[in-house]
């Protein structure tokens, strides 16, 4: 029922979108990037910040950016993109958004206690904010319109129920941010569906030597894990190596997709992926403030907006090939 309930919001979404904007209609083409070929949005000027924690060389945010900065031109909105994947830092670019007075702020939550306070600051400073990708459970509490991205618990409990069907019996949950509650209900997930053992293991994501050598030690002290489950597309590309050095079976699968883990499906390296659809979290963040600045609409009447999960296989590479080339899938 949620699923469809989602499904419905976004249709709805996406109808108002286009009848708000100028750039709707036949006046509004897709170019082969994903940019809009149209006119922008007859509304003032906007300037809406987002801050993630991301680390260096995570491509899942590079398609995050793809969806928000389509939205922008659509919508006349100056996009301003900023990272820390430490939580201190990410808290201070919050607050360096708040004194450019930015008219909105898009953030993850990986760890919210840390973003806490800020996002009060911004709250009284009258600056709308739309949490996306992780942290949903802060989301109201935290003074957030809404939160876009799916139920992290949901998506481990989707990938336990897959391990189920391939036969797998124990699996190596690996963790590439120690701390990161969005991973870690991943993982949680995971365990709560699945019927055989789950372990997991924290590496250095943004070490992709130190992390494949973490989890190559790992599978060939314990020759019976028969699946590795990586929580991002970098990572998923670590595993797959450090799998092949190690002489190990396991599967490789995979939260997140890119066109690296595309062609990964297509040569059968990787298993299967949770496509949780990065390219719309960044585009309804910025036309959810958009809508809200121009028209005081609130996507999903406040409540989390699910952008997945949903399990993708080689089944599905032919038709996914051209959108994760161009990056936006």
């Amino acid at each position: 029922m949620r699923t469809a309930r989602t499904a419905a919001t976004l249709i709805a979404v996406v109808a108002l979108a286009a009848g708000c904007s100028s750039s709707g209609g036949k006046t509004s083409e897709n170019k082969a990037d994903g940019s809009t070929g149209g006119k922008s949005a007859g509304t003032p000027r906007l300037k809406i910040a987002m801050v993630t924690h991301s680390g260096e060389g995570d491509t899942f945010w590079d398609i995050v950016q793809s969806g928000a900065k389509q939205a922008a031109a659509k919508d006349n909105v100056q996009f301003l993109y900023s990272n820390d994947k430490e939580a201190k830092g990410q808290a201070e670019l919050v607050q360096s958004a708040i004194d450019k007075k930015v008219d909105g702020i898009v953030v993850t939550l990986a760890k919210p206690e840390a973003m806490k306070a800020v996002l009060a600051k911004a709250k009284d400073a009258g600056i709308p904010v739309v949490t996306i990708n992780s942290g949903g459970e802060f989301s109201q509490q935290f003074g957030a319109l809404t939160h876009i991205g799916q139920d992290e618990s949901v998506a481990g409990e989707a990938v336990g129920s897959e391990l189920n069907k391939r036969g797998r019996k124990k699996a190596l949950c690996v963790i590439h941010e120690q701390g990161n509650v969005s991973l870690e209900q991943r993982c949680a997930g995971v365990k709560k569906t699945f019927k055989g053992t789950v372990e997991n293991l924290n590496v250095e994501g943004t070490d992709a030597p130190s992390s494949q050598s973490s989890i190559e030690a790992k599978l060939q002290a314990a020759k019976d894990i028969d699946a590795v489950v990586a929580l991002g597309a970098p990572i998923a590309a670590v595993a797959v190596k450090a799998k092949q050095d190690a002489g190990s079976k396991a599967e490789v699968d995979t939260f997140d997709l890119n066109a690296a883990v595309v062609k990964s499906l297509k040569a059968k390296d990787v298993g299967f992926a949770v496509d949780q659809q990065p390219y719309l979290q960044g585009y309804l963040a910025v036309d959810e403030l958009w809508l809200y600045k121009t028209n005081a609409n609130v996507i999903g009447g406040g409540k989390p907006v699910l952008t997945g999960p949903a399990i993708v296989t080689e089944k599905d590479v032919p038709k996914l090939e051209k959108y994760t080339a161009r990056g936006t899938r």
